[in-house]
């Protein structure tokens, strides 16, 4: 949007220094006084021009000033060049960011951008540690496709391995008959959870469990059956959950999908020379010492594959199917090591992978749960939201008149869910998230509530007016610092996705979303809105009617929903 400013001051630095090919860009000023858009291009090529930044900033000052869509301009501090522009050509660059609020078309043509997220344990019910990967996978998701990019969302359950022999054998002995199909989730974690407390006393199960597990691995019809039965109950389970957080995978599937694609893998990391034989009989990966990595078993001495098997075999798919641009896997910090791994080996063998990245986030702790599922303490994931909608209706309850809601059901589950998402996203993914109810549930300040209740706001106001959804804004010759501010404000949505999504950091939006509620809320008790005199009353609510929908579409790729009343 600032490109007639970019094109003019390369043009001047040419013309006045015999400065070509330069990366000049421009910046939206944080504080008011200091102009719409700010450069400190004078500051970056002062050592090589052998002129005071000052006077280069000075002659591109004077140069850019003559340009029709600018007001003035100015010097700032030891070389930064402020720039004003006009409220007509300010008021046109918005028009842009009214589209940018509409998801942009997808070219099914272009290579897709795989993003791999959730990757749930089958048998087991969701925790609050899931959090992460789910929400911050499918923010990442909304980002890419709301800006055009063809992006699959991909899901990888752990639905293959030694835990199903487990289950088997706990069903088989004490199941008390029960058809497995009648079991829901948090009865096949009960029969897990007394595996493992029957395994301390008796040695003998694990080896039980081995061979259940082989015989389903050989195809046994029975146990096979009950596989199937529980890997159903577990994705029934999850359906519901994912509805509630706005979960929306493109693609599933699960370890066992990968089975019958290993052996293809084994041979050709052996012909390759990558695959050498280590202690007992098992297929390692051995990297060079100058990588720092310890080596990576691709098949036990007795011949089983494990996890790092199939992910190779994962791998090898998608590169073969999709022929994807980038492959990104959300994945808490614990696995690094093994992304680490996972791609020195594609590359030893030979590979041609594109962009491969580990968006790592950091742990969760917990100040009130264990987390470990074999002793049962798993803080579950349902749980944790129900009681986020139980704190939100209280909130709306002690307030009273105050909040508008003809449903304080909906509001309560729109306010609670988006409270922890937006509580996870709002933060530095790479940092350490210490979950506590006050931090998730605090309804002031950087927080979904406040941005829900900004746009409710943004909406009484319209309806007040009796304004459509999309108010066009009227030309007019001045403006004032809270309309400039809020103007400076919508433009920078189209560039803060582009940030967001091309870091992979969310909480560049939502830092954004609550400094555009900040500025609105100081417009809306600063400037008279229904009760201006014209054009002032239809610039005003076209301004309002552009926040709502900015703070509605941001909200909506960070998995949140805003209510019109509140």
């Amino acid at each position: 949007m600032s490109d007639f400013l970019t094109v003019e001051a390369k043009r001047i630095l040419a013309e006045t220094f015999g400065k070509k090919d330069i990366s000049l860009s421009w910046e939206y000023s944080q504080k008011e006084g200091h102009g719409d858009l700010s450069s400190s291009i004078a500051l970056q090529l002062a050592k090589d021009i052998g002129t005071k930044p000052q006077k280069i900033a000075q002659v591109l000052a004077d140069g850019l000033c003559s340009l029709p869509d600018v007001e003035r301009t100015e010097v700032a501090g030891p070389g930064y060049v402020n720039v004003w522009l006009t409220p007509v050509k300010l008021l046109s660059m918005l028009q842009e960011t009214q589209n940018v609020c509409v998801p942009q078309s997808v070219k099914e043509s272009d290579a897709p951008v795989i993003i791999d997220y959730c990757g749930p344990n089958i048998a087991k019910p969701l925790g609050v540690h899931h959090l992460g990967t789910h929400i911050i996978g499918q923010a990442l998701v909304n980002l890419y496709r709301h800006t055009g990019c063809n992006v699959i969302g991909w899901s990888y359950p752990g639905d293959w391995g030694t835990q199903f022999g487990k289950l088997a054998v706990a069903y088989a002995r004490w199941g008390e008959g029960k058809p497995v199909a009648s079991y829901s989730i948090d009865d096949l974690l009960a029969l897990y959870v007394r595996f493992h407390e029957e395994g301390e006393k008796d040695s003998s199960l694990d080896d039980q469990a081995r061979e259940a597990f082989a015989k389903i691995e050989q195809g046994d019809k029975d146990l096979r059956a009950f596989w199937k039965s529980v890997v159903d109950i577990t994705m029934q389970a999850l359906s519901r959950t994912y509805e509630r957080l706005h979960v929306s995978i493109d693609v599933e599937t699960g370890e066992s999908f990968y089975q019958d694609k290993t052996e293809p893998i084994i041979a050709e990391g052996m012909k390759k020379g990558v695959f050498t034989e280590g202690e007992g009989g098992a297929l390692i990966v051995a990297f060079t010492e100058e990588s720092n990595l310890p080596p990576l078993m691709v098949r036990k001495g007795d011949g089983s594959t494990l996890y790092a098997t199939r992910d190779l075999a994962m791998v090898r798919y998608r590169l073969d199917t999709y022929h994807p641009r980038a492959l990104y896997y959300v994945v808490d910090v614990a696995q690094s090591l093994h992304f680490q791994q996972l791609e020195a080996a594609c590359r030893m063998l030979g590979w041609d992978i594109p962009e491969f990245e580990h968006v790592v986030f950091g742990r969760m702790r917990f100040a009130d749960a264990g987390m470990s599922t074999r002793k049962g303490t798993v803080l579950k994931l349902e749980e944790v939201l129900d009681e986020a909608v139980r704190r939100a209706k209280s909130v709306i309850e002690e307030h009273g008149d105050s909040v508008q809601t003809d449903d304080p059901d909906e509001l309560a589950e729109m306010m609670g869910i988006g409270a922890i998402a937006y509580g996870i996203l709002s933060q530095n993914r790479k940092m350490d998230i210490v979950f506590s109810w006050e931090k998730v549930l605090s309804f002031d300040g950087n927080s979904a509530p406040y941005l829900q209740y900004t746009h409710a706001r943004c909406r009484s106001v319209l309806e007040k007016a009796q304004s459509s959804d999309r108010v066009p804004l009227p030309d007019v010759s001045s403006l004032t610092a809270y309309e400039r501010n809020l103007t400076n404000m919508l433009l920078q949505f189209s560039s803060v996705l582009v940030s967001a999504r091309d870091t992979r950091m969310p909480h560049l939006l939502t830092n954004y979303l609550f400094g555009l509620c900040q500025e609105f809320n100081t417009f809306y008790n600063e400037e008279p809105i229904l009760k201006a005199e014209e054009p002032a009353r239809a610039l005003r609510l076209g301004l309002t009617s552009l926040t709502a929908s900015v703070l509605k579409a941001g909200a909506e790729i960070l998995t949140l929903r805003v209510p019109d009343r509140m």
